[in-house]
């Protein structure tokens, strides 16, 4: 299947801006009412513009990142992944884990780029990559390092979903944990952000230039994509 990058789709209404954010079921369970409940719907009027990215699809993004208005940029992200997943995904209003693979790589990277350029390094889905990797990709230690989760005030040491939008954190502090943002859809486990952290953009040292050296968010725009790699399709979700 043939993936298409957001470069080539700026004509398209802004990614029809007001659509489709994540959608799944809500449940009286302590998971369902606390992590990655879907967002509210954000309008967007203006007329898109040049950005320091160089495209006008990522404009919206930027501008909240620039703001540090990191809530309503975390919206932004999602509604952009579930775009970039496809038609099917977009049309459900979530992605599936085995969609992940149809994310256009420069696309995925101008947005991990912006996440790293406005939180001076501290959020971004290569920063979470590194942490994850530091814990042996174990998720529940993965949760516990960026803040996802809270200790409970237990004689045993438990720890459970901090609630949706209220216990997350929303600004950049000196508290704030690294790999704290962009969230993730873990309603249907943990597959979904394992396969962003696996996706081609980041097999070379996590989004960078393998020799070390930063590219800017323009060279990326610009530049063809790293690989024509794609993961083998799995639906036994």
């Amino acid at each position: 299947m043939t993936t298409t990058s957001l470069q080539s789709l700026n004509t398209q209404s802004f990614l029809r801006q007001n659509h489709h954010h994540y959608s799944d079921t809500h449940s009286s369970s302590s998971l369902h009412s606390s992590l990655f409940l879907k967002p509210s719907t954000t309008t967007n009027t203006t007329t898109p513009a040049t950005t320091t990215s160089g495209n006008p699809v990522f404009e919206l993004l930027e501008k909240h990142l620039a703001s540090q208005d990191f809530r309503q940029d975390d919206e932004e992200t999602r509604r952009l992944i579930i775009v970039l997943a496809g038609e099917q995904a977009e049309k459900r209003g979530y992605v599936f884990f085995s969609e992940v693979q149809f994310i256009p790589e420069e696309d995925l990277l101008t947005m991990d780029k912006l996440w790293r350029q406005y939180s001076d390094g501290k959020f971004g889905y290569s920063v979470q990559k590194k942490i994850w990797e530091k814990q042996d990709e174990n998720f529940s230690n993965f949760f516990r390092k960026v803040g996802w989760i809270k200790k409970l005030d237990t004689e045993m040491e438990q720890y459970n979903y901090r609630a949706f939008p209220t216990e997350f954190i929303w600004e950049l502090n000196d508290d704030t944990p690294a790999g704290h943002l962009p969230l993730t859809n873990a309603l249907r486990g943990t597959q979904l952000l394992k396969y962003i952290f696996k996706h081609p953009a980041f097999e070379t040292a996590d989004g960078e230039v393998s020799d070390g050296e930063e590219q800017s968010v323009s060279d990326i725009m610009s530049a063809k994509p790293l690989s024509k790699k794609l993961f083998s399709t799995d639906y036994s979700f």
